[in-house]
C-alpha cells in the first residue's frame, strides 16, 4: 500500500542536504543580464539614447522597446503589456531597456549610459483616483476599468424580503505579495546556427512560458524548450510567464550566446503579481434559523498597471461565493481597476480569500445578533453533495459538515467559548477551494494533463510530466500513484518533470490542479501499463516477458475535465466551475493586549476535506502552511507604493511583515476524506482550502475576545489599538 502513507518527498534530501540546484545556482559560461527601470510611475518615453551604452567595451547587447512589439498576457484577450515598456511607463520600476555584458560591472556600467528622458504624467494609485475623470493608461479601457462583471442568480429582492434580518457592512484588504524564498532568475541560451532558444527558469507553468516566448519572440515553438530546474516556492507568483523571462530570451537571442538574468529581492517584490488591494461591500440575508436567503455583494480591486490574470480574479471573488453554502439567491458586482502599481495577478486562493473573510465575518456578526452558535449556523445553510450551485458549479463531494464537527470537538468549543477571560477569545470560519480550473486560460483541444510512463530493461519505470513541482509534491505524489496502481515499490520510479524537449505538456502548477488532473492522468498510465504485464508472474518477470516481445514500452495516460464540470454558459462561467471542491473549517484562539493592541495567536485547529490523502503527510504540510500564509495576511502583511513615484516602501524581509516560526502557533491539522467519484483514488485539493478561513477566524476570535471586529486587514497593533482608544474615549464621553 502506497497511496494513503504518509512519504518524505522524493526530492527532499537533495533540499535538506544542498544537492538540490535552483535557477540561480545553475553556473555556466553566461553573460550578465541587467535592466533598466522607470523611476517614474506614469511617463511618456520622450527620448531614448542607447549609443554610449552599445559602445562600451565587454556589452554584447543593448534592447528597448523597439526590439519587441508583441504584447503578451496570460489571457488571450488580455495582452496589453511588453517585455520593455513601449511609448510610456505605467509603474514605478517597469523595464525600460536591457543589457547583456561579459561581467557584472560592464553590464550595470553600461545601464548608465543609457539616456532616457521622461515626460510625466498624472499617476493614480487607488481606484477611486483611478476611476473619475483620470487620464486612460489604456486607451481601449474607459474609466480605466480592466473587467466589471455584474451577475445575478435567483430573486435576490424577494431572498432579502423573506429574510428575518438583513445586515451590510464594508471590508478593506491590503495588496500583499507571495513573499516567496527564491527571488526570480531565468537562463536564456540560443543556438544560432540551428536557430534555437533554451530557457531556464523559475515558473511554475512551463508551457505558458513557451508559449509566450514563442509569440513575443516570433519563433517556431519547435526551436525552443524550456526547463524547469528546482524552484523554491511560486504561489501563484509565477503562474504566468513574467518580463525578466522574455527579455532574458531576447538577450540572449540578440546576443547569440546565453545571458542570465537574476533580479534582487527589491526587484522581486516589484514584479509583484500578488493579491490585489480590495474592498468589498457586502449584503446577507438571513432568517432566524440561520438560513442565508440572499446575498449581495461589490468588490473593488486595485489591479495594477497591466491584465494580467486581473479577469480571472475578479471572476473569482464572485463565483466562490457559491458552492460552500446553500445560497438560493445572490448578485455579485465586481470592477477590477488599472492604476500606477506594479500589476497584480494570482496569489494563494486565489480571487476567494478577501471575499472570504467578509462574508464569514458578516455571518458571525449575525449569528451573534440572532444568538445562533456559529457551528449551528454554518450546520443550517450545509450542502449536501451531489449538489448543483446557482451559478451551476457542480459538486460531487463535501466533506464540510465532518470538518465542522472535527475543529468544535478538538478545541472544546462548546465548553471554552466565551469562557477563557478578559483579552482572550475564539473565533471559527469556513472556506474552500478549486481543484483546479474545469477551463484551461489557453483553449487547444489537448488533455488538460498528460503523463507519459516508460518500462525499461531493467525493470524502472520513468514518469514523465510536465506539472512543475514548486515545493508542493506534486513529482511524489504522481509516483505514489503510479506505484499504487503497479503494486511496486517507490525505489523503482524516477520522475522527469517540466521539461519541454522531454515531458508532455502539461498546464501547470496552479488553481491546485496537479493533484487531481495530473493524479488522474497517471493513474490512467499506470492501469494502461498494467493491462500490458502478465499479472499471472511477478512483477520482473512480467517485464522481462513483455520487453522480450519489442523492447521498451512507453504508455501515455490523460485527463480532461468532463463537459458537465465545466459549468454554465452565461458570461463568465467558464471562471469557477472546477472538477472538485475542497472544504475546511477552523477555529482560532487568540490573546490580544488591551494596551498595545497586540494579537497573539495561542492555537488553531484545521479540519480539511481533500477527498483522499494520497500522501498525508504533505497535506498536512500543505493545511500548515495555508494557515501560516492566511496568518501573514491577516496580521501584518501589506505592500506600500509612496507618492509620487509609487516607490515601493516594504521591497524587503525585514520591512515587509510576514509571520517567522517564532510567531507560528501550535497547528493542530486533521484531515477529512470525503473521497470524490472522479478524482484518483478520491482524491482533491490540499493546499489552498484551508487558507480563506484563517482570516475570518481570527477576526472573529479579536472579536470576541475584545468586543471589536476589524473590518480592514491586516490587523496591525496600530490600528487595533487605535480601535480600542476609541471606544474607551466614547465610553468615557458616555459615562460623563
Amino acid at each position: 500500500m502506497i497511496a494513503g502513507r504518509g512519504t518524505p518527498l522524493i526530492d527532499g534530501v537533495e533540499k535538506v542536504t544542498g544537492r538540490a540546484k535552483y535557477t540561480a545556482d545553475l553556473r555556466g559560461d553566461f553573460l550578465v543580464g541587467e535592466i533598466l527601470r522607470s523611476p517614474h510611475a506614469h511617463a511618456a518615453i520622450v527620448r531614448m539614447d542607447t549609443s554610449r551604452a552599445r559602445a562600451l567595451p565587454g556589452v554584447r547587447a543593448v534592447l528597448t522597446g523597439a526590439d519587441c512589439a508583441i504584447a503578451y498576457g496570460i489571457l488571450p484577450i488580455a495582452h496589453n503589456e511588453y517585455p520593455l515598456a513601449r511609448e510610456r511607463v505605467r509603474y514605478w520600476g517597469e523595464p525600460v531597456a536591457a543589457v547583456a555584458a561579459e561581467d557584472e560591472a560592464s553590464a550595470r556600467a553600461a545601464l548608465e549610459l543609457i539616456e532616457v528622458e521622461y515626460r510625466p504624467l498624472p499617476a493614480y494609485f487607488e481606484p477611486k483616483d483611478a476611476l473619475e475623470g483620470a487620464a486612460l493608461l489604456h486607451a481601449d479601457k474607459p474609466r480605466n476599468i480592466e473587467r466589471e462583471v455584474a451577475q445575478s442568480f435567483g430573486d435576490v429582492e424577494a431572498g432579502f424580503a423573506a429574510a428575518d434580518l438583513v445586515r451590510e457592512a464594508s471590508f478593506h484588504y491590503a495588496e500583499v505579495t507571495h513573499a516567496q524564498m527564491e527571488p526570480d532568475a531565468a537562463l536564456a541560451e540560443y543556438d544560432a546556427e540551428r536557430g534555437q532558444l533554451t530557457l531556464q527558469s523559475v515558473t511554475q507553468v512551463p508551457y505558458y512560458v513557451h508559449l509566450t516566448l514563442a509569440q513575443c519572440l516570433q519563433m517556431s515553438p519547435s526551436a525552443i524548450r524550456v526547463i524547469k530546474p528546482f524552484v523554491g516556492g511560486g504561489f501563484g507568483h509565477r503562474t504566468e510567464c513574467l518580463n525578466f523571462e522574455i527579455i532574458a530570451a531576447l538577450l540572449a537571442r540578440s546576443a547569440r550566446g546565453a545571458v542570465r538574468i537574476e533580479l534582487s529581492r527589491e526587484q522581486t517584490f516589484v514584479m509583484h503579481h500578488g493579491r490585489p488591494q480590495t474592498d468589498i461591500r457586502l449584503r446577507i440575508g438571513l432568517k432566524k434559523t440561520g438560513e442565508i436567503t440572499a446575498v449581495d455583494a461589490d468588490c473593488v480591486q486595485r489591479g495594477g498597471a497591466y491584465a494580467g490574470y486581473g479577469i480571472v480574479t475578479i471572476l473569482y471573488a464572485g463565483a466562490l461565493l457559491h458552492a460552500l453554502y446553500r445560497l438560493p439567491a445572490a448578485k455579485y458586482h465586481g470592477m477590477r481597476v488599472y492604476t500606477n502599481t506594479p500589476p497584480c495577478g494570482p496569489m494563494r486562493g486565489h480571487g476567494s480569500v478577501d471575499m472570504r473573510h467578509a462574508f464569514e465575518s458578516l455571518l458571525d456578526t449575525m449569528a451573534h445578533e440572532l444568538k445562533v452558535d456559529a457551528f449551528a449556523l454554518r450546520r443550517a445553510n450545509l450542502i449536501s453533495a451531489p449538489y448543483r450551485a446557482a451559478n451551476d458549479l457542480q459538486v460531487n463531494s463535501c466533506g464540510l459538515a465532518q470538518c465542522l464537527e472535527r475543529v468544535e470537538t478538538a478545541s472544546q468549543w462548546k465548553q471554552r467559548k466565551g469562557r477563557l477571560g478578559p483579552g482572550r477569545g475564539l473565533g471559527m470560519a469556513c472556506s474552500h477551494y478549486v481543484s483546479g480550473a474545469a477551463k484551461p486560460v489557453h483553449w487547444t483541444g489537448e488533455p488538460h494533463a498528460t503523463v507519459n510512463l516508460r518500462l525499461d530493461f531493467d525493470g524502472s519505470i520513468t514518469l514523465l510530466t510536465g506539472a512543475a513541482d514548486i515545493g508542493q509534491g506534486s513529482s511524489t505524489l504522481l509516483a505514489m500513484v503510479a506505484a499504487e496502481v503497479l503494486g511496486i515499490g517507490l525505489e523503482r520510479i524516477r520522475v522527469i518533470a517540466a521539461d519541454s524537449a522531454l515531458t508532455p505538456k502539461d498546464n501547470g502548477s496552479y488553481s491546485s490542479r496537479v493533484s487531481y488532473m495530473g493524479g488522474n492522468a497517471a493513474l490512467a498510465a499506470a492501469q494502461e501499463l498494467r493491462s500490458l504485464l502478465d499479472p499471472k508472474l511477478p512483477f520482473d518477470e512480467a517485464v522481462r516477458a513483455l520487453l522480450g516481445a519489442g523492447g521498451p514500452v512507453t504508455v501515455r495516460g490523460t485527463y480532461t475535465v468532463p463537459p458537465e464540470l465545466q459549468g454554465g454558459k452565461f458570461r463568465g462561467a467558464g471562471v469557477g466551475p472546477s472538477p472538485a471542491f475542497s472544504y475546511a473549517a477552523q477555529v482560532v484562539e487568540v490573546a490580544v493586549d488591551d494596551e498595545t493592541g497586540e494579537v497573539r495567536v495561542e492555537k488553531v485547529w484545521v479540519a480539511q476535506d481533500c477527498g483522499f490523502a494520497i500522501n498525508p503527510l504533505a497535506v498536512e504540510g500543505q493545511i500548515q502552511g495555508a494557515v501560516w500564509m492566511g496568518m501573514g495576511q491577516a496580521l501584518g502583511e501589506a505592500t506600500r507604493y509612496d507618492p509620487p513615484h509609487g516607490l515601493p516602501a516594504r521591497a524587503n524581509f525585514l520591512d515587509y511583515r510576514f509571520p517567522t516560526i517564532a510567531d507560528s502557533p501550535p497547528i493542530e491539522t486533521c484531515i477529512v476524506e470525503a473521497r470524490d467519484p472522479n478524482g484518483p483514488f478520491g482524491a482533491k485539493e490540499a493546499s489552498e482550502g484551508a487558507l480563506a478561513g484563517f482570516l475570518p477566524a481570527l477576526t472573529n476570535a479579536v472579536a470576541d475576545a475584545v468586543g471589536i471586529r476589524p473590518h480592514e486587514l491586516p490587523v496591525t497593533p496600530d490600528a487595533l489599538f487605535e480601535a480600542l482608544r476609541k471606544r474607551r474615549r466614547a465610553e468615557k464621553l458616555k459615562a460623563a
